[in-house]
């Protein structure tokens, strides 16, 4: 019988990399991918342990799947990725309606896993490798963009951040062969993709043998001038000035780089064991200014860390004033089991007090974000058309160098094209404007 499975993933942009080599390897093992969930023999959650909001969502999606699974009792249900590595013998143990629970590094033993599920024993594999990379698995690209590609580069960890648990769920960081790179970039420029995402949890500490991230970025623009390149994520303490050289001698490398602070207090950086201080940010701010600048730069930011006082605080705030970043993603700190700060510190700022200073980070993002996108009206910029704007088929929206979305009025181009849009308004997070 020709067995059909269904995905949904959670989390990061390197989750949804990962779903997609867990494609390639069930469709090589005989099984078919299906687009619904209610009509899948083996329904699949790649999940997110970043904070436990992303945690919750999984289990409350796994109760409308347990439903689901008194009506069909042939269904299977597996638990990838991280929260399988985090929570391996209470999934076990306590969802009765889990049979399957992978980690990041067993994807390739789905097939065998499968197999031992469908005799009506449960299956597990999360041993982390020092190895893996996937390397010449050719994912199976999912979903409807096909003009925009993720491809990871590296895999797993070793930063340790007092609050995170990639480190735990992720294992040891390995990079791939980077001609493997080079060749999965090639592959998708012909198959008509124009940008691609190189992935990793820190991209600057890229190494294989003896070429690093700057030289590999290198590489990956000279497959062709009209394929984008950008990269997620940076860590500031490996921010090379080679890195910002590279940037500077390609059109074709996107001028945007997300460079997450987390806070403005050196006090709490030291607690969040992030190996840099402020002085140190604000000098790779400078490096990224002189050789780039119409560089955009994003950030992430956690508000309410353990022991923040309102001064931290407040010099967060300040230092989002002073780097005027274009976008932001921030969280309140979410106290994750078994990280350095769940075991050594004391999860002390109160909810109430966590929102408020997530409210007023937000708030002055969206000020800042504003005032970024004011910059650009009357600007000219190369958009790549990737899709049709939701609010009307009469527009188009893609993106520019700096990673910020536009919306046009369609001519005569296609998706996949490049087109030249002058701004003429904008939003907090939307440039609008007209095709010249």
């Amino acid at each position: 019988m020709n067995k059909t499975f269904f995905i949904e993933t959670y989390g990061c942009q390197m989750n949804f990399s990962d779903s997609e080599i867990v494609h390639s390897v069930l469709i090589s093992a005989g099984y078919t991918p299906i687009e619904h969930y209610k009509e899948a023999d083996i329904i699949l959650m790649n999940t997110c342990s970043i904070r436990d909001h992303a945690e919750q969502r999984v289990l409350n999606r796994l109760q409308e799947f347990s439903f689901l699974k008194k009506k069909k009792p042939h269904l299977k249900i597996g638990i990838l990725g991280c929260m399988a590595e985090r929570l391996k013998e209470e999934l076990m143990q306590l969802q009765q309606s889990v049979d399957l629970v992978v980690g990041p590094d067993a994807y390739r033993d789905l097939p065998n896993l499968l197999n031992t599920v469908e005799t009506g024993e449960k299956a597990v594999n999360v041993l982390l490798s020092e190895e893996e990379t996937y390397a010449e698995i050719e994912p199976v690209r999912v979903g409807d963009n096909q003009v925009s590609a993720f491809i990871a580069i590296m895999r797993g960890c070793e930063n340790f951040c007092a609050y995170c648990v990639v480190p735990y769920t992720r294992g040891k960081e390995r990079s791939r062969d980077f001609e493997t790179i080079v060749n999965e970039a090639q592959k998708l420029f012909e198959q008509g993709y124009r940008e691609i995402t190189l992935l990793g949890q820190n991209v600057n500490s890229y190494r294989y043998n003896e070429v690093n991230f700057a030289q590999l970025l290198a590489r990956v623009a000279q497959v062709n001038p009209l394929l984008r390149i950008r990269f997620a994520t940076s860590h500031p303490k490996d921010l090379s000035d080679e890195l910002l050289q590279t940037m500077s001698q390609y059109p074709n490398i996107c001028k945007a780089i997300h460079l997450p602070i987390q806070s403005g207090s050196d006090a709490v950086l030291k607690k969040m064991k992030r190996k840099y201080d402020t002085a140190w940010y604000l000098d790779r701010i400078s490096a990224i200014r002189r050789y780039l600048p119409d560089c955009s730069i994003s950030t992430d930011l956690i508000a309410g860390f353990c022991g923040e006082t309102e001064d931290d605080h407040q010099n967060t705030l300040n230092i989002m004033e002073t780097v005027r970043f274009s976008s932001a993603f921030m969280f309140k700190y979410s106290e994750r089991p078994n990280t350095f700060a769940a075991k050594n510190y004391l999860d002390d700022v109160p909810e109430d007090v966590k929102s408020r200073r997530l409210t007023e980070i937000i708030n002055k993002q969206q000020e800042l974000s504003l005032k970024s996108n004011q910059a650009d009206v009357g600007q000219t910029f190369e958009v790549l058309v990737e899709g049709v704007s939701k609010k009307s088929d009469r527009r188009y929206f893609g993106r520019n160098s700096q990673n910020k979305v536009v919306v046009f009025t369609r001519t005569n181009e296609k998706i996949g094209d490049y087109v030249h849009v002058k701004i003429t308004d904008c939003s907090a997070i939307t440039l609008k404007g007209e095709v010249v």
